[in-house]
């Protein structure tokens, strides 16, 4: 039997059972049980010995925990959040150590009341399903709350049409987001909460407690899924920000974070690589996307017929070129943050790959034919004055020469390199004195790194690299084969949450080549879905059903398509390999075409800019046959039951 427990109230005030105030939330003890404080003094005191989890920024709100585990909520007021910390003064914060009796905080009733806002408190145990009766007292005042077997003995369920309804006027955020912690369990079965463009994504303690339906049915929510380890919940672009923010009033804990590393905890091998690609290169996209559109834009004017002073020129392309020029600078910056080490030793350690002393990897890569046309090895080459700094320098170690060469456009040695770095630089951290950490513990990390990625990393990694992304790249130029296939599963590949792998192909696609064929084939099968999804919309009767349907297809032609996926073709599984047939039948055409973009990250209707430089009408061309193809299959061969 669990452990019934005893708590000092926290305020000064009248204690009152929590079902009787009017906050639909506390009072059906979704939040927790415990009690409530009418008329409360205007401070706040620990009951116990423990520490502060959360403290809400607007001094609302307070999550303490005791030394025995006890997880406490006092949330003073009703609706306080918005009077945005005015009334109200922390004498603590997150993570303090508390004695019992020490003041936390000092509020204004008058203030509340003046607002418009009712001062009762509730006092609410949030993992009270660890423990028994909860019992508060109060200069001789006491209430308990039973445990959930006994309390619905004496007092019934409380219905869950009851509680969804209590939340009818509330504005749509909160409301949502209400209704979504009453049907995922309650704030006891979330540990995390967080959220991307389109989707709520959480991290709960029992899926069976989940009612899947329920939560589809809300008016607001698109549609929901598990993937990745994450119960995601689609609300769509903008709403989803909001609902976030509600969602987490409701557990002020969850202001943490820490849903990636929980969701990471219980990923496959796979989704690991891919979770923790896109981390290190989603933050270098947008400046690819920058400099992408300017490079098609450029290529849109050129091609018209203008002229350009050469010293303009230039300087366009200084704005284009420079993040492709330094781009392993760019991944160590990156992974370094991703794995915990200081960002400028990346930066400094990217810089030195690409070295203007060393012989440019684009220079001796175009020189390479004709050395080996003539008979001869790097190493002979490099002793003849016309194929000066055309040829990797010989370093020679007495037992082997190791050729040196920069490593422009490379993205494997400079990403190993930057994990290498990372964790060699916490490794001398745990024993190099504090007294000269500054000094060595850079120094050595530079030196040792440097070394590694020079002799060892670089030339293994860079072989690595040109071996498997040179034979994806020939995959991709086979004709119509290669985007038939890539055209088709690349949506599939979204699904299972590994499609950030792509990221450091499209990349290197750019840096050597100029121009990323996978985009235009990927941007495909994203309007195909969007066209499947259209076509149900189009089919369905209900008109909120074709509401709903219609707002979650609109995302799909700017690019996003979690939306249609999760929340109309997965469900319905046919529109889903409709969309996947007009995907792969528009990837065959671009494939056919030669079609590439000068950039990476936008598709569809954004994606028209990344091909200004004389291809936009084939663009435009291959995304009518591929939407053409997921809306006509769907529309024609799926029969959508009401």
């Amino acid at each position: 039997m669990a452990k019934n427990i005893r708590i000092s109230s926290p305020l000064n005030g009248k204690l009152v059972p929590l079902n009787s105030i009017n906050d639909p939330v506390f009072a059906s003890g979704a939040m927790g049980r415990g009690i409530a404080v009418q008329n409360p003094k205007g401070q706040v005191f620990s009951p116990f010995d423990g520490e502060i989890t959360v403290f809400f920024p607007t001094g609302h709100a307070i999550g303490l925990k005791s030394n025995d585990g006890i997880e406490l909520l006092i949330h003073v007021g009703m609706d306080t959040v918005k009077m945005n910390g005015e009334g109200f003064t922390p004498k603590a914060e997150a993570g303090d150590k508390i004695k019992r009796g020490q003041l936390l905080l000092e509020f204004s009733p008058e203030a509340i009341k003046k607002a418009g806002y009712e001062t009762t408190t509730p006092v609410v145990v949030t993992n009270h399903a660890d423990f028994g009766d909860i019992t508060v007292e109060l200069d001789g005042q006491s209430i308990t709350a039973k445990a959930p077997a006994e309390e619905a003995a004496s007092a019934g369920p409380v219905e869950d049409d009851d509680v969804i309804k209590s939340f009818a006027n509330l504005p749509d955020a909160e409301r949502v987001a209400k209704s979504i912690m009453h049907y995922v369990g309650g704030p006891d079965n979330v540990r995390t909460a967080e959220h991307c463009a389109t989707r709520l994504r959480l991290i709960v303690n029992d899926k069976s407690k989940i009612q899947e339906k329920k939560i589809e049915n809300i008016d607001g929510v698109k549609g929901q899924f598990f993937a990745a380890q994450q119960y995601q919940i689609i609300c769509g672009t903008g709403f989803v920000d909001k609902v976030t923010e509600e969602f987490i009033k409701l557990k002020p804990s969850l202001a943490g974070g820490g849903g990636k590393e929980a969701a990471y905890a219980e990923m496959s091998l796979m989704q690991k690589i891919s979770r923790t690609l896109g981390d290190v290169f989603v933050p270098i996209i947008p400046v690819l996307v920058a400099t992408g559109l300017f490079m098609g834009a450029r290529g849109a004017i050129l091609s018209l017929g203008s002229e350009w002073d050469p010293n303009f020129l230039l300087m366009t392309q200084v704005l284009t070129d420079t993040a492709f020029a330094f781009l392993p600078a760019l991944v160590c910056w990156s992974t370094m943050n991703k794995f915990g080490g200081t960002a400028v030793i990346g930066i400094v350690l990217g810089l030195m790959l690409v070295f203007p002393g060393l012989p440019n990897a684009y220079v001796v890569g175009g020189a390479a034919g004709e050395i080996a046309e003539k008979g001869l090895d790097w190493v002979q080459a490099s002793a003849l004055p016309e194929y000066a700094g055309k040829t990797p320098i010989p370093l020679d170690l007495g037992f082997v020469t190791i050729p040196l060469v920069g490593y422009q456009g490379s993205v494997l040695p400079a990403l190993v390199l930057g994990i290498f770095a990372a964790k060699l630089q916490q490794w001398l951290k745990t024993f190099i004195p504090d007294m000269i950490d500054l000094i060595v513990t850079p120094f050595l990390t530079l030196t040792i790194s440097m070394a590694l990625g020079f002799l060892v990393v670089g030339p293994i990694m860079h072989g690595l690299e040109s071996i498997v992304f040179g034979a994806v790249q020939n995959f991709l130029t086979i004709p119509i084969v290669g985007g038939l296939i890539i055209g088709g599963l690349q949506q599939v590949i979204v699904i299972f949450g590994v499609h950030h792998v792509f990221s450091a192909l499209e990349i290197y696609l750019l840096s050597t080549q100029g121009s990323d064929p996978f985009n235009a084939i990927i941007t495909c099968a994203t309007i195909a879905q969007g066209g499947a999804a259209l076509a149900v919309s189009l089919k369905t009767q209900d008109p909120r059903k074709r509401a709903l349907y219609i707002s979650s297809t609109v995302p799909a032609f700017l690019g996003i398509t979690e939306p249609a996926i999760f929340g109309i073709n997965l469900r319905l599984m046919k529109p889903f390999i409709y969309g996947c047939c007009g995907g792969a039948i528009g990837g065959a055409i671009s494939s056919f075409l030669g079609l590439a973009g000068t950039g990476m990250g936008i598709t569809v209707l954004p994606g028209m800019l990344l091909y200004m430089n004389g291809q936009i009408l084939q663009y435009i061309i291959v995304n009518l046959i591929a939407f053409a193809g997921g809306f006509g299959l769907t529309y024609m061969l799926y029969k959508h039951d009401e």
